[in-house]
């Protein structure tokens, strides 16, 4: 007897049925998780900046883009004269001239972090992880260079991307995951910030890159209280106090019906 006829003798779903709802099940889930406008215009919006600036610095020329890069960096000179706008600007480049692994690291930390927590929270912790990250990195190159362990010229390098920020939501979306996602989630982090620094070895990422993962890490707390797919207390039962009912009346004895029918 073949399995989808058993299935049919013990009056279970068709095998056919059966597959058409697996199936159906597993497109519905991949859809839920796709960015759209209406679920992450956070993630979507800020690529289409990162989008529209990487495109113009592969067209427009050469020189004009290098300025407008050096005056949006986050370096230690920038942010002593121009805080606001190194910390603003140097996030709405990507170092480098491809953009598309960009798109895959929003559509893994971001979006999905986005989807959880709204996309109010999910722009707090993008900007707490870039923010925190390059104030340290950066501050950490301006002792050094003071104490005359660094080099002046490290005050000028060139710092932009959109790293520290991603990495920040990665850590803060490990917190919203089951305890093996989040072990997962966190040491794939690891694993990718030890390789970047064994591979660059630069000081400013050695820094920032650990800092964001951290800075993202560090807001657990309050992101899990925003987490729409947690259960709340009274879907537990911990705050549901069931209404009371009326107790039925009390059977009466059986010696009183015998002396009621006597």
């Amino acid at each position: 007897m073949t399995e989808r006829q058993a299935r049919a003798g013990r009056g279970g779903p068709p095998y056919g049925m059966l597959r058409h709802g697996l199936r159906a099940g597993v497109v519905d889930w991949v859809l839920a998780r796709v960015p759209t406008p209406r679920r992450n215009p956070f993630a979507l919006g800020y690529l289409a900046v990162v989008g529209a600036t990487t495109t113009f610095a592969g067209l427009a020329d050469p020189d004009l883009v290098r300025r407008l890069q050096e005056a949006s960096s986050s370096d230690g000179h920038n942010l002593l004269q121009h805080p606001l706008r190194a910390l603003l600007l140097s996030g709405f480049w990507v170092a480098g001239p491809d953009w598309v692994p960009y798109l895959w690291a929003f559509a893994l930390t971001v979006a999905p972090l986005e989807r959880r927590v709204g996309p109010a929270w999910a722009a707090a912790v993008f900007a707490a992880g870039h923010i925190g990250a390059t104030l340290l990195s950066q501050g950490v190159v301006i002792v050094g260079v003071e104490s005359g362990r660094l080099e002046p010229a490290a005050m000028d390098h060139l710092d932009i991307g959109v790293s520290y920020g991603v990495l920040a939501s990665l850590g803060a979306l490990a917190g919203l995951l089951r305890p093996g996602g989040r072990v997962v989630a966190l040491g794939l982090a690891a694993a990718l910030i030890a390789g970047q620094i064994a591979e660059d070895r630069d000081l400013v990422t050695g820094v920032g890159h650990p800092a964001a993962l951290l800075a993202g890490v560090a807001l657990w707390r309050w992101l899990r209280r925003r987490d729409g797919r947690r259960p709340s207390r009274t879907r537990l039962g911990l705050s549901v106090a069931r209404p009371r009912t009326a107790s039925a009346p009390a059977p009466a004895p059986r010696r009183a019906a015998v002396l009621d029918r006597l």
